[in-house]
């Protein structure tokens, strides 16, 4: 088991990015894919067309939120928590990915860079101006 941690830096204000992560809508606007999410605690979600899916945890609007993505027969939960802070040019996402599987870590970390935050700062940067 491995633990991952990173900060991202958005260009946008920390309730859009919140809204971004916590929308099934906007979630679709920026993937590309269909998501499933809501913000009631012990909810599943479903996001990338359920390549991504678990249960969320914990929300703070505008500023954190908790989720356990599964990963099949596991027995600690892989818990992401991304809490949000103001940042001169938007939002600092600390992202912190804990017990990911040894045998998923690189493909994680690829998707956290280039496909989950990666599309993000996209979005945001493409819809700046």
């Amino acid at each position: 088991m491995k633990d991952y941690k990173k900060y991202y830096i958005i260009p946008a204000e920390p309730e859009l990015v919140y809204a971004a992560l916590t929308n099934p809508l906007t979630i679709q606007a920026w993937s590309g894919e269909e998501a499933e999410m809501s913000t009631e605690p012990g909810s599943e979600f479903s996001l990338f067309e359920g390549s991504i899916v678990g249960k969320n945890l914990e929300f703070e609007e505008g500023k954190k939120l908790v989720q356990q993505w599964y990963f099949g027969e596991q027995e600690e939960p892989s818990i992401v928590t991304i809490k949000l802070h103001p940042h001169k040019y938007g939002t600092s996402a600390e992202l912190r990915h804990t017990n990911i599987p040894d045998q998923d870590y690189d493909d994680i970390v690829e998707g956290w860079d280039n496909v989950y935050f990666g599309s993000l700062i996209e979005f945001y940067e493409d819809n700046e101006g």
